[in-house]
């Protein structure tokens, strides 16, 4: 039986009623996850104790001085920060060393390294080969052209997975103990180090050139390669002295500090620096691999150091302690160290931008992890980053042997390294992500490098395997700074971390980062927010918001801006000597002592600073998206942004423009410009009206290429290629989806490229076959095993298909891509 009930009779609005309930489904999910709130104090910091290191440093003819204390390096007296990319001459045509030169610089990198192969150079005793693609002072040449200042690696070992680490096999045979200081290897030594200072001869950065530093031997008494004269099944014989064998590594490592040759292996060091110097090399700076426990020099050297997230050397993938920030000045990673880190700068100077695939184990290197990893570094205190490999290339065939390190069982010609620039110059996504942390330092580096790490209290105990817990830190003076998050772990499933709220403690108060609402940090995302940043004499308290670059100079000052992926940007001014205009697409509240600028979600912002002294700054806000298109240029002495698709290499009067299957693009220009560039190579139209940009659209003739393949049983195909490179086009590559262990590619009988399967197309550049009498290009696959030992690298789908049968080839699609080029002159 029911028992009746009375309610009030009550007039209900359907439309309010509908909202009510929206108004609650929308802000459901706030109630249900709580703000996350951190703090992290900075009020304690003071400026850190400089501290001369006169064994380094130099001037040029202009009296430009590199000078390097214990925290960073000077340049002209203003700190600076090296961002080095390693790319390897002798791996890479000739013809075409000019154009990666600009590619990597367009990417930002202000320093290249590389490696001089002895056994390239002199595989026949006594006969040196300084040619073609082993020209190394028309390598150096470029780089002066291109205003590259380098550091040249001259071994005599080098490692860089190269036969013998680049030990000639006729040292061998010869009555001596390599790496030491036995006099007859030492012999051998200075021989080669008079033909490298030959090479160098005029192009020191004392005689105005572009050599700025030197590397002796590198991880010596840390690591070594097999030699290449080995049998099938024999265990390695490492090119190292017998008293260090039982310390050599087979990769980067942490290494035993107990070396009872510690000082025969500082003094080797010694002896050859005194003969890189005898040869003529004298540089302001002077390098070694310094981690491990790795031989330096004290004083006299400048200590690098290492990280690589995906290592090919261990039989497993790990969590790598690389993406938690800690204090890499005083605790270096691969530590323990053989020297003080405090007496000298953090310079990461080998950081996997990749990794090289081995027969046993393919690692795919995601984007997203190595600017997180950049990051990383420069949180926890780096003033020097540097990448290896930044530019893959391809190993060269020596008289005899290949030249790769066959017995570690690496491609044998491909050494592409899955680096930001491939094999073949292709641009990887991972090259625009980095753009953004390189062009940043390049504008940045001499407010950031002179502040110091701070971390919040959990930094300590932190593991890897805490997925949960927000990863962050500071650089700073006490004062001001940079906030730095990163949401990336190698080898885990990263997950979204919402509801995020930083409060920075400093002696003139408390900086919540935002003050209002909250950060989503996107899984797989970092960010480095400024706040109290002095902007042309403005105060700006915070941004969520990530620097990209600033003009400081000509008729327009301006800086720009990208908030953190996902979230809108916000900007806190202090309302003292700063005036804030929005001009777009943006609001702004004020308060007594503050002006908060929050820009609408999807489309570009701008508004306009101006100090009491009356400089003006426009400040420009794009999202991430539109970041990562962005190609820095000048243009009639006036610095721009250009965003395109296409990837943009400027020179003096004019920037190429080079576009992997697409004809058809858009480039926009920040400033805008009164006039239309001229084209070379196609048309070119002005589209839309802006006040912020200036956008044209570019149309080059389509080249269709359909390549002829014939299947000649399960694992061959050929290819046939055209005669001459397309007019019109930068490169044309190949293309090959396909599922299987091994690839290999053979033009007029010879192995050209070779690949190791680990589930992503294989692309060959073509150019550098091209335009020379060919046969058809030979393709010859092996198929996938049940029990690889690299099944754990491959792609779920292709496991599977391996429970189901004992082995898998698949030679799904392939296709030309070309590669198109133009030219835009101003």
């Amino acid at each position: 039986m029911f028992k009746r009930l009375f309610v009030p009779v009550v007039s209900i609005n359907p439309e309010r009623c509908l909202l009510l309930i929206a108004a609650f489904l929308i802000s459901a999910p706030v109630f249900a996850q709580e703000l996350k709130q951190y703090t992290i104090d900075i009020s304690k910091v003071r400026p850190p104790e400089i501290k001369d290191l006169p064994m380094l440093g130099g001037s040029n003819p202009q009296n430009q001085k590199i000078a390097v204390n214990n925290y960073f390096i000077t340049k002209g007296g203003k700190p600076i920060i090296p961002i080095t990319g390693e790319f390897h001459y002798t791996r890479y045509p000739h013809q075409y060393w000019d154009e990666s030169i600009k590619k990597m610089k367009a990417g930002g990198i202000n320093m290249i390294a590389t490696y001089v192969f002895w056994n390239i150079h002199e595989e026949k005793e006594g006969v040196f080969n300084w040619s073609g693609d082993r020209d190394l002072r028309r390598f150096i040449e470029l780089c002066a052209k291109n205003d590259m200042p380098v550091i040249v690696r001259i071994g005599p070992f080098d490692h860089g997975e190269i036969r013998n680490g680049g030990i000639p096999d006729w040292i061998l045979g010869k009555p001596l103990t390599v790496r030491t200081n036995d006099p007859l290897y030492l012999h051998y030594t200075e021989i080669l180090y008079s033909e490298i200072g030959e090479q160098l001869k005029g192009l020191y950065y004392k005689d105005g050139g572009p050599v700025i530093g030197v590397q002796l031997e590198n991880e010596y008494q840390h690591s070594a390669s097999p030699w290449g004269l080995t049998y099938p099944g024999q265990p390695y014989d490492f090119t190292v002295a017998d008293r260090d064998r039982s310390i050599a590594q087979e990769g980067v490592g942490v290494a035993n500090a107990n070396n009872p040759y510690a000082q025969l292996g500082n003094d080797h060091m010694r002896t050859l620096k005194a003969l890189a110097i005898k040869a003529g090399m004298e540089t302001p700076l002077y390098t070694a691999t310094g981690w491990g426990h790795a031989a330096v020099i004290p004083n006299e050297t400048l200590p690098v150091t290492a990280a690589y997230a995906y290592p090919t050397w261990t039989t497993k993938r790990q969590l790598s302690p690389f993406y938690l920030y800690k204090d890499i000045h005083q605790m270096p990673d691969y530590s323990p160290v053989r020297y003080n880190p405090m007496d000298y700068p953090a310079f990461a100077a080998e950081l996997g931008s990749g990794i090289m695939s081995t027969y046993s184990r393919r690692p795919i290197v995601p984007a997203e992890s190595i600017d997180a990893l950049i990051n990383r570094c420069l949180g926890s205190g780096a003033n020097g980053i540097g990448y290896y490999m930044f530019h893959g290339g391809s190993t060269p065939v020596g008289e005899h042997y290949f030249f790769n390190d066959e017995a570690y069982a690496y491609p044998k010609i491909s050494y592409d390294f899955q680096a930001p620039i491939g094999e073949y110059g292709q641009i990887r996504p991972s090259y625009n992500r980095l753009k953004l942390i390189h062009f940043f330092l390049n504008d940045f580096a001499d407010k950031l490098a002179p502040e110091v790490t701070v971390l919040p209290d959990n930094a300590a105990t932190l593991k890897p395997a805490d997925l949960s817990e927000l990863r962050y830190a500071a650089r700073t003076d006490g004062k001001s700074g940079f906030l730095f998050i990163n949401n990336f772990q190698d080898n885990a499933v990263n997950e979204d971390k919402p509801n995020v709220r930083v409060t920075v403690n400093t002696t003139a108060g408390k900086i919540t980062i935002p003050e209002q609402g909250s950060l989503t940090i996107k899984a797989g995302e970092n960010c480095i927010l400024p706040f109290n940043l002095d902007i042309n004499h403005c105060q700006l308290r915070y941004a969520t918001a990530q620097l990209l670059t600033k003009c400081d100079e000509g008729r327009d000052k301006y800086y720009v801006f990208f908030p953190v992926k996902g979230n809108p940007a916000e900007f806190c001014f202090s309302k003292a000597g700063t005036a804030v205009q929005v001009i777009s697409n943006a609001t702004i509240k004020r308060t007594k002592n503050e002006q908060v600028v929050k820009t609408l979600p999807d489309q570009p912002a701008e508004f306009l600073l101006t100090a009491a002294d009356g400089t003006t700054t426009r400040i420009l806000v794009i999202d991430k998206d539109m970041a990562l298109k962005a190609n820095i240029v000048t243009i009639r002495g006036q610095k721009h942004l250009l965003f395109t698709e296409a990837e943009a290499l400027p020179d003096e009067k004019s920037v190429e423009l080079e576009s992997v299957g697409a004809n058809e693009y858009q480039v926009s220009l920040f400033p805008s410009v009164t006039t239309v560039p001229d084209l070379d190579g196609g048309i070119i139209k002005p589209i839309g009206k802006s006040k912020l940009f200036s956008t044209f659209r570019i149309v080059l003739p389509k080249v269709d290429l359909q390549p002829q393949v014939v299947r000649t049983g399960t694992r061959k195909a050929s290819v046939s290629l055209p005669t001459e490179l397309p007019k019109g086009l930068n490169d044309l590559f190949l293309k090959i989806d396909y599922v299987g262990d091994t690839g290999m590619a053979f033009l007029n009988g010879e192995l050209v490229a070779d690949e190791f399967y680990k589930g992503i197309p294989w692309e060959i550049g073509l150019k550098r076959f091209l335009n020379k009498p060919h046969d058809d290009l030979g393709l010859y696959f092996r198929p996938v095993m049940k029990n690889a030992p690299f099944i754990v690298d491959l792609p779920p789908k292709v496991v599977d298909e391996l429970s189901k049968a004992p082995q898998t080839l698949q030679i799904e699609k392939i296709q030309f891509v070309p590669e198109y080029k133009a030219t835009l002159k101003f």
